[in-house]
């Protein structure tokens, strides 16, 4: 069976894209639908807490792509990030991916500024020039590689600003930067 990823990501507000996580202070959600061909699939929520300096991002998600009424991906899943002083020092998150199981346990070695990961692909060290490949960030956007959130692996990405974009929601026009995000690994099916 062919396999087949596609993303798109929209920025709402450009003045978003350029932001620290402070810009981030009055959201206390991001709620966002998965669409496949224009219809409602899934959900992919965040929810914030913050504490002082300490700031935690919770994250649901669930969805199901189907074809001809088959299921052919599933994924359902939640984490959790930290961040100290705008610095991700922790990531956990457990996820059932097509009835497999996987997870990511990363932690902020100080010391050697490195992030430890354990994870059901991928186990060991990374740069923390690295990002959690979540959305609602806008610095996925300027990083260079991403970790997965589902399974810990340390993918090299090439970010393509596509152009801003007109769009509406609910009957309210919103103008968007629309952007594409793909692997620097070319061996991988399109």
């Amino acid at each position: 069976m062919k396999k087949f990823a596609i993303v798109l990501f929209v920025v709402f507000f450009s003045t978003i894209s350029l932001a620290h996580m402070g810009h981030y202070n009055k959201f206390d959600k991001i709620e966002m639908e998965i669409l496949r061909n224009d219809e409602v699939i899934g959900y992919n929520n965040y929810f914030f807490k913050r504490d002082g300096d300490k700031t935690i991002v919770k994250n649901q998600y669930k969805f199901e792509v189907k074809l001809l009424s088959a299921t052919i991906f599933k994924v359902e899943g939640y984490g959790e990030e930290i961040y100290l002083n705008d610095k991700l020092v922790s990531f956990q998150s457990k996820t059932l991916q097509n009835k497999k199981e996987k997870f990511v346990n990363l932690k902020l070695d100080k010391n050697n500024k490195k992030f430890d990961i354990k994870g059901s692909s991928y186990s060991g060290e990374a740069s923390v020039k690295n990002i959690i490949g979540n959305w609602w960030s806008h610095k996925i956007l300027q990083a260079e590689s991403q970790i997965s959130p589902i399974s810990g692996s340390i993918k090299e990405q090439i970010v393509t600003f596509i152009g801003k974009e007109n769009i509406s929601i609910n009957g309210k026009q919103y103008e968007t930067d629309h952007f594409k995000l793909t692997s620097k690994d070319m061996s991988l099916k399109r």
